[in-house]
């Protein structure tokens, strides 16, 4: 049988979690498939950790992994910390504040199937996806930075900052040796890499929710990050 892991990074999602993690499995669950969830916890002062060791103990049956990190190591390489321990076929990369949610599964692995494509990404801005609760900022700073990398880089995608996608794990592992960034750019980096790497691509429209709980943890530093790993791709591709 075919296996699915999750690897959800968090911080400060405590409330957040338990929600995410009944969702993901309720979705697997209805469809019969096989899964795992690796958490990466980069040492949440909120106790994100410890809601996640009781999480563990309630869903037993869950093949569930937790990973605690010293501090805020960035985004990309608690993707390349969770990859290490997935023993699935294909990984889910999502974000564990509900803005990404586990009913999309069923889309993704479709899609998948009908192609054997090695990636498929979620879009907010194609195929009839879109974004709920954010306010006119926000949506102009996602926008405005869809638009600059696209018109710099050509990718052919219409979402190239969203941070929902399956891959195949054979292919991700390849991507992760030749990436260089760990923060907000990692994901853009990553579906860059694929394309000149001539992996196959598919995108899945979504809706978009803001998180249900907490506050954005994107702000000018990672808006300045996101411009400078843009600059460094350009040059580097």
């Amino acid at each position: 049988m075919v296996k699915y892991s999750v690897i959800l990074p968090t911080y400060q999602e405590s409330q957040n979690l338990p929600l995410i993690i009944s969702l993901i499995h309720t979705a697997f669950e209805d469809s019969k498939l096989e899964y795992e969830v690796i958490i990466v916890d980069d040492m949440s002062p909120d106790g994100t950790h410890l809601v996640a060791e009781r999480l563990q103990k309630v869903y037993k049956a869950m093949n569930m992994i937790i990973i605690s990190r010293p501090g805020k190591l960035g985004l990309g390489s608690a993707y390349m910390t969770g990859l290490k321990q997935c023993s699935g076929d294909f990984v889910f990369l999502m974000d564990a504040d509900m803005s990404h949610h586990p009913k999309y599964f069923p889309d993704f692995i479709k899609k998948q199937k009908e192609k054997n494509y090695d990636i498929v990404t979620a879009t907010r801005y194609s195929l009839g996806g879109g974004i709920a609760g954010w306010d006119l900022r926000r949506i102009l700073t996602s926008r405005g930075a869809n638009l600059l990398a696209n018109l710099m880089l050509n990718p052919g995608l219409s979402d190239l900052t969203g941070s929902y996608r399956m891959y195949k794990k054979s292919v991700l592992v390849d991507l992760m040796t030749s990436v260089k960034s760990t923060a907000y750019v990692f994901q853009m980096e990553v579906i860059i890499r694929a394309k000149h790497k001539g992996y196959s691509i598919a995108e899945v429209p979504i809706v978009f929710v803001d998180r249900l709980y907490g506050e954005s943890k994107l702000g000018a530093s990672e808006i300045v990050s996101y411009l400078k790993g843009l600059w460094a791709l350009f040059l580097d591709t």
